[in-house]
């Protein structure tokens, strides 16, 4: 019978006529023009991985005399892939710092057993010695492809090796970043990119960032060896010349990850490598201006909370360029009428974007509002659902009010015309309200359309 698949899928895939998915590549325009933070110079190669010549190789170096300090968080999958291990370990024993970041893209190093170890390290060695003065285990390392794969390190190495030479393409403009972004990209269909600047106090500070993903994406990340519980790959970096504490900066990004990278999904599946680095290198401060939550809440926070808006707008970039999606849903439970805790909130938010039937109803622009009512239903609470309290809504992104579905646990009559109009555009919103608590919690996802399944059908051919 397996025999006979691709000739049925042939045939079936003939018939269908999928709508186009939204136009992408004005996704990070406009930073062309913005400032990039101090004190970094980065490029991306192509070093031979892939076979289409597309970059495949991202060096980032951050080039002040002192190391930066480095936060992470890695997938909770118990296969985590040999960089995801390799990286850990640097954090970890050094005290939370490092100068440079090595990405490959083609191959995900994962379940490659001693040989895969050893590749990784061998990454981070090559890298090092780009540094000036060279380092020693400050070098980060990403990769992300297909599992189960050993890496062509040779010429990964070759490629690392080749911006020590004169001439060589490691810079700090837009075309840099860009190149660096590029090379991230596996079934990405652009490049995601973005910078900002913002004042803390009255001082200014840059922050950029890049990050790839479009399938194998429902990210479970915390800090280095937390405990928790767990080929297309979730993979970001963003650098800032702010001075933060190491151990601030990993409280920050562990706050501003749980509401951005960890609340996106487009299959609800996990990697092996999922993996968010944030270098800050102090370029446009000093030791002496170093932000720390212990001895400066308020700065403190404010850092954190930018650090939240940032990251959460990178992730929203991966969601949108989700395979084959033609929507960009939000998913809040609302605050006032929401859970009783965060965690409540979220796993009602994530149940939703997950269901494979609220995202196939999404698709074909079907108001089947039981479908999320089902979904939210599912979820064990620390405080049990009232069905008598939910509400459910689709809210409009042109401003126009919200077209209620289920009020206090009473199906609404529902106008089907101004329901399929809603769900026709690209980006929409639906809430649900608990009504046992004030916590809300927002996810972010898309639809799953025939793209997708022939997208995934045919990833490693």
């Amino acid at each position: 019978m397996t025999s006979r698949l691709p000739a049925v899928w042939k045939r079936l895939s003939s018939s269908i006529t999928p709508r186009p998915a939204p136009p992408k590549g004005y996704l990070h325009g406009p930073i062309r023009d913005t400032a990039f933070p101090a004190g970094y110079a980065l490029t991306g190669i192509h070093c031979g991985i892939k076979k289409t010549g597309a970059p495949d190789l991202a060096v980032i170096l951050s080039t002040t005399p002192h190391a930066a300090s480095a936060a992470a968080c890695f997938t909770r999958n118990a296969f985590k892939a040999a960089p995801v291990v390799v990286s850990e370990d640097i954090i970890n024993n050094s005290g939370g710092r490092a100068r440079a970041i090595v990405v490959n893209s083609g191959c995900a190093n994962a379940v490659t057993g001693k040989q895969g170890m050893e590749d990784a390290w061998a990454m981070v060695r090559a890298t090092d010695a780009l540094l000036e003065p060279a380092g020693q285990r400050e070098t980060l390392v990403m990769s992300t492809g297909v599992i189960g794969q050993n890496l062509p390190i040779s010429k990964i190495i070759a490629g690392i090796e080749s911006q020590r030479a004169e001439g060589n393409s490691l810079a700090s403009n837009f075309s840099a970043w860009e190149r660096a972004a590029k090379a991230f990209m596996t079934t990405d269909t652009f490049p995601k990119l973005r910078a900002r600047t913002f004042e803390i106090k009255g001082k200014k500070y840059r922050i950029a960032g890049m990050d790839k993903g479009a399938g194998m994406i429902h990210p479970d990340m915390g800090p280095p060896r937390s405990s928790g519980q767990l080929h297309a790959t979730l993979l970001g970096c963003i650098m800032t010349d702010a001075a933060v504490s190491p151990r601030s900066l990993q409280s920050a990004l562990t706050y501003a990850v749980d509401r951005s990278f960890n609340s996106i999904s487009v299959d609800g599946d996990m990697s092996t490598n999922d993996t968010i680095v944030v270098l800050a290198n102090g370029a446009a401060a000093g030791p002496q201006d170093e932000i720390d939550e212990e001895r400066d809440r308020e700065r403190y926070e404010a850092f954190r909370d930018e650090l939240t808006t940032f990251a959460a707008d990178l992730a929203q970039l991966v969601v949108r360029d989700g395979e084959g999606a033609t929507k960009f849903v939000t998913i809040s439970v609302e605050a006032g009428y929401g859970a009783a805790t965060y965690e409540d909130a979220h796993q009602i938010a994530s149940r939703i974007s997950t269901s494979a039937l609220v995202k196939t109803a999404l698709y074909g622009e079907d108001a089947n509002w039981g479908r999320v009512l089902a979904a939210t239903g599912s979820v064990p609470l620390s405080v049990p659902l009232d069905p008598t309290k939910v509400s459910v809504s689709f809210i409009p992104t042109d401003g126009t009010p919200a077209l209620p579905l289920l009020v206090s646990g009473e199906p609404e009559k529902v106008d089907e015309v101004r329901a399929k109009k809603i769900l026709s555009v690209e980006d929409l919103e639906i809430q649900v309200q608990i009504g046992t608590g004030k916590e809300s919690a927002k996810y972010w996802t898309c639809d799953f359309s025939y793209e997708y399944v022939r997208i995934n059908g045919d990833y490693r051919s």
